[in-house]
């Protein structure tokens, strides 16, 4: 009888861990016309094309737009002011999947798919950080540009002539993004608190706000980029 009751056990549980295997397949699968992350790194700026991707995080919605970062299994990508209403916003939630149509556009450097529209699809994702700190000061960084990524071990540099750790992009009011830098054996890299994704009432802007020059930190953001690495901060952990 324990035999029999074994011999169920790992049939079931044979079937649940095929049927998690066919989802995660199905979820790299592209539907129809959809491009894969290489076709889209290869297509021409200024051009239409069409993703499935995963929403990551999202700016503030407002003017019937927002600002979204998503990610699939390969790649990012960065979905600038698409229009969408505010209930469609709070559907967006992390991890949904989207189908975008868009034109693959460039500004300063940051690749990202403007003039947008989108269907929500079947499907869920959730990036874990990659570890981009070895790629630091190469040319390979910029290959994960929008991706969720972490950089570990950095230390906290004097961001201008000051010697603060930190800059409010305004400062009489002390409001809207904050600027740091941070760098590891000499490679150093600007960093930015998102005002509209990571408001002051957010926990990464006050760790930022309590940063001291010298401090050791590890990093999660999103790799940003504008005239080089600018990456969007979503946590600072102090070692």
């Amino acid at each position: 009888m324990k035999k029999i009751v074994a011999l169920v056990l790992v049939l079931v549980l044979c079937a649940a861990f095929a049927g998690c295997s066919k989802s995660e397949e199905k979820a790299d699968v592209k539907g129809e016309g959809v491009m894969t992350y290489a076709q889209y790194i290869a297509a021409d700026f200024d051009t239409e094309v069409v993703v499935e991707t995963y929403v990551q995080a999202k700016q503030s919605w407002w003017d019937n737009k927002a600002t979204f970062y998503t990610q699939d299994k390969d790649g990012a990508y960065f979905l600038y002011e698409m229009p969408c209403t505010e209930e469609e916003y709070n559907k967006l939630t992390k991890g949904t999947k989207i189908k975008v149509t868009g034109y693959k556009s460039q500004w300063s450097g940051e690749v990202e798919i403007t003039d947008a529209k989108f269907e929500i699809e079947e499907g869920s994702y959730t990036a874990s950080a990659f570890d981009a700190t070895s790629l630091l000061g190469t040319a390979d960084l910029e290959k994960h540009q929008n991706e969720f990524v972490a950089f570990k071990g950095m230390t906290i540099d004097a961001y201008d002539e000051t010697g603060a750790a930190f800059a409010y992009k305004n400062d009489a009011e002390k409001t809207d993004d904050l600027y740091f830098k941070a760098s590891k054996d000499g490679k150093s890299l600007d960093l930015c608190v998102e005002f509209y994704l990571t408001g002051k009432d957010t926990d990464v802007y006050k760790a930022v706000e309590g940063l001291n020059v010298g401090d050791t930190v590890d990093i999660e953001c999103f790799l940003y980029w504008y005239n080089g690495a600018n990456p969007h901060v979503v946590a600072v952990t102090k070692k």
